[in-house]
């Protein structure tokens, strides 16, 4: 029996895991300390009462003979399906049908399986810093080469950097896949429709295919920044969109979120020939994913009832409070910070060419405030961390209040 020898390749600490064995050990040091995590983008306001009701509901329907549900579409039940195309494009101008859209448990996990419906040879490219799920999932589907000096030998390397005002350059050569996630993560940056339609057209002529993260789009705050890559000129040809819940109706434990890949986006057979890439991620959803929870499908719906989108809102709203807070506090410290805008995180310089970790240990130690060091997110985090505004504003302002005495 041989293993997938992949997973050795990874690396043996991975960011959060390693983040939480610290903040563990300085717990139990100082048990009388109170420590404020503001590093993991958890959420921290409850599930809004719309969603809560619809959750109540369907749960009563659950006991119900008559209104009582069994196996769900693997895909996603249609009333969600296609209340996302009616309500998160068609405002937009963009059309899409119900059956381009894709229900499932989470962001995480549709980054993770479309490696499935892809060719192990594919050149991948990244954004450097990026969220690490993008460079482990390469690694796991054998599309990463040797790893040397924090970067892998066949990942195409996008810099996100203050020198290039975190907007990268298309790549040079050859890529067949393209991560992309806008509003950023980590950085809190965004792109203007202009910017993004560079990757677009770049991918038009490749015959490659950009995997859009938006996850943060309800946290835009800019007509200039495009809500869908699908607001783009070509889109439709060459990407494939994921959204979450987590972030944006609190659904961190509920999970749930979807994935859009239109009709018109096609790739290759081994003769060349295309193939609908919404044929292949239908049919490997329908295999080997069981679908979604009818109950998380109705409270998502909920989510955007007129009720749902209020009180959403209202939590949206609050974070990014935080976020404001936190980018003028560390301003007014004399900090460089970017982000925070457009999205519910804020990206820090360190001081004095203080490396990621030795700010981090030193937020710890002397603040009790947990952070992100940024040379988690790839090489060009090296020098910067990262703060979350999904505390509570209680603890937002007490944790900027210990770094300002």
């Amino acid at each position: 029996m041989n293993i997938n020898s992949n997973f050795l390749k990874l690396q043996k600490s991975y960011l959060f895991t390693e983040i939480a064995a610290r903040t563990k050990a300085y717990e139990v040091a100082h048990p009388h300390h109170q420590v404020i995590k503001m590093g993991i983008g958890d959420v921290s306001r409850p599930i809004v009462p719309a969603i809560i009701e619809a959750l109540h509901k369907t749960t009563d329907e659950m006991g119900d003979i008559r209104t009582f549900r069994g196996y769900g579409a693997e895909e996603g039940c249609h009333f969600l399906r296609q209340a996302i195309a009616d309500h998160d494009y068609a405002p937009l101008g963009i059309t899409f049908g119900a059956d381009e859209v894709f229900i499932s448990d989470g962001a995480a996990t549709d980054i993770g399986n479309l490696c499935d419906i892809f060719g192990s040879p594919n050149k991948v490219a990244i954004l450097d810093p990026v969220y690490p799920e993008y460079v482990e999932v390469t690694v796991m589907a054998g599309r990463s080469g040797v790893f040397a000096n924090g970067m892998w030998s066949d990942i195409v390397y996008l810099p996100t950097t203050a020198e290039n005002n975190f907007c990268p350059d298309v790549p040079q050569e050859h890529v067949d896949i393209i991560y992309l996630c806008y509003p950023n993560n980590p950085t809190g940056t965004a792109l203007t429709r202009a910017q993004l339609q560079r990757f677009v057209d770049y991918a038009l002529e490749h015959e490659a295919v950009i995997i859009f993260d938006s996850a943060y789009e309800a946290y835009i705050t800019s007509d200039e920044i495009p809500h869908s890559i699908y607001e783009l000129r070509g889109a439709k040809e060459c990407a494939i969109e994921i959204r979450s819940y987590s972030k944006t109706a609190g659904f961190t434990a509920l999970r749930c979120s979807y994935t859009v890949v239109p009709k018109e986006l096609m790739g290759r057979d081994n003769e060349g020939k295309k193939v609908s890439l919404n044929s292949l991620w239908l049919r490997r959803q329908c295999t080997k994913y069981n679908g979604t929870s009818y109950l998380i499908q109705r409270a998502a719906e909920a989510s955007y009832s007129p009720a749902g989108k209020a009180q959403i809102r209202t939590n949206i709203d609050y974070y990014m409070e935080n976020a404001r807070n936190i980018r003028l506090t560390l301003q007014q410290m004399g900090f460089a910070v970017y982000g925070g805008e457009h999205a519910p995180y804020i990206w820090v310089k360190t001081p004095d060419n203080l490396s990621s970790w030795d700010m981090f240990d030193m937020l710890l130690n002397k603040y009790q405030i947990v952070s992100t060091p940024g040379v988690g997110f790839g090489p060009s985090g090296e020098g910067y961390i990262r703060f979350s505004a999904f505390n509570s504003q209680e603890n937002t302002q007490l944790a900027l209040s210990r770094l300002t005495l």
